[in-house]
């Protein structure tokens, strides 16, 4: 009896010390997370409200916020399946749906408030449109990666090699939608060191300094190139590295072979932060090249290094703080959105995870940040929205993956 009861004592001591080492363990992980703190955020599933008409939106492949804080998007019409389109058949099937316009914009709310876009007199519209961005005058940029002829608009995603080239421009508009400007023919790029022309832009950004668009170029090309944002007119463009771009075929991304001299295509972003840093999302190559805006090379950093397909760098975005302490990065392969900290390029949380519903991703193609410093996430292939992530403030670091950040109460 002596020895069955100093036994359990034993047990029950053993199991108390290792429950207590536990804890402390665990307090002691809490207090080191502590010392690292990151941008927290919380889905909006009700962002936006639905849009009127019938009308549906296909791969959502661009978006950029203006000085009124209002939000715009891209879409391509044309990815839309024929059981989506019955209400503009003819004659309609059935009352849904139709492809709504591919430029649309939305206030805080999430209100529908302008609608337009598509081919019209005096320009080329994209094939397939890629990116939009509106600039410090209210001026909307919009690119695109369409391989075939004018009017298509399917997934080029994937398609990064070989092929035609019909999207060799980008385009300026007014907010209303009126024509201002065309950088670029359709059929007509030379290469990665043709200055009249681009090949498959995927994405743009308007320096205010020097009134100057830097062009992420992109799907054919390899390169970032700079004009001037008011005539057009080439000022220099320059590869990975700052070396001069070359078109020769790297083959497929090695995680274990030495970093690629050239970018992949696509060269998928180009976002310029406060302090005059470029970074570039050289997007199959799984990382972000910095450089000073005449082509200098200053620090690269790679992210989820070895994933493969359509790698893992596909759009950045930057905090609200002054020093626009951390980087947002949406990793359309991995479906997640990583935070970083913008000095050292180093991960240290990462949100999301692969799925249809609020706070799931399918293919987050495109980011961009509101003056609150909310994030706003479109995303491509068949996941066909934008997402609105609401910035909850600054938190210990406590997971290295958050998965889906639902609102702790929704009301």
């Amino acid at each position: 009896m002596r020895r069955n009861a100093y036994i359990g004592a034993s047990f029950a001591v053993v199991i108390i010390t290792l429950a207590v080492t536990s804890t402390v363990l665990q307090r002691k992980a809490a207090v080191e997370a502590a010392g690292v703190q990151a941008p927290t955020f919380e889905v909006d599933p009700f962002w936006p409200k639905p849009l009127p008409n019938h009308w549906l939106i296909g791969m959502t492949i661009g978006v950029s916020v203006d000085a009124q804080e209002h939000v715009w998007i891209v879409h391509r019409q044309g990815s839309l399946e024929p059981g989506e389109l019955h209400a503009s058949s003819n004659p309609p099937i059935a009352q849904c749906c139709a492809a709504a316009p591919p430029v649309l914009e939305f206030d805080q709310a999430g209100n529908l408030l302008r609608h337009w876009g598509g081919p019209g007199q005096g320009y080329d519209w994209p094939n397939s449109n890629h990116g939009i961005t509106i600039d410090y005058k209210g001026n909307v940029w919009i690119g695109g990666n369409g391989r075939g002829p004018q009017g298509g608009g399917g997934d080029n995603e994937g398609q990064v090699g070989g092929g035609r080239f019909y999207d060799n421009m980008v385009l300026k508009f007014t907010q209303d939608g009126k024509f201002l400007m065309q950088i670029g023919k359709p059929n007509q790029s030379k290469g990665s060191n043709d200055v009249e022309n681009l090949r498959l832009p995927a994405k743009t950004f308007i320096d205010k300094d020097a009134n100057e668009v830097y062009v992420a170029d992109g799907y054919g090309n390899h390169r970032v190139i700079v004009y001037d944002a008011d005539t057009g007119k080439y000022k220099r463009h320059w590869g990975a590295y700052g070396h001069k771009p070359e078109d020769t075929d790297l083959g497929k991304y090695d995680p274990d072979a030495p970093p690629a001299q050239q970018f992949r295509n696509p060269v998928h972003c180009a976002e310029i932060s406060n302090d005059g840093l470029l970074y570039v999302c050289d997007r199959v190559n799984d990382r972000i090249q910095v450089f000073h805006k005449d082509g200098t090379f200053v620090k690269e950093g790679f992210v989820e290094k070895r994933t493969l397909g359509s790698g893992s760098a596909w759009d950045v975005a930057f905090s609200k703080d002054p020093k626009q302490t951390y980087i947002y990065l949406a990793d359309g392969e991995n479906d997640r959105i990583h935070i970083l900290l913008r000095d050292t390029l180093e991960v240290l949380t990462t949100f999301g995870e692969g799925g249809r519903q609020p706070g799931e991703f399918y293919g987050p193609h495109s980011i961009a940040t509101d003056s609150k410093g909310n994030i706003y996430v479109t995303e491509t292939y068949r996941g066909q929205r934008v997402q609105k992530f609401i910035y909850k403030g600054m938190a210990p670091v406590t997971k290295k993956d958050q998965g889906v950040v639902w609102p702790k109460k929704v009301s």
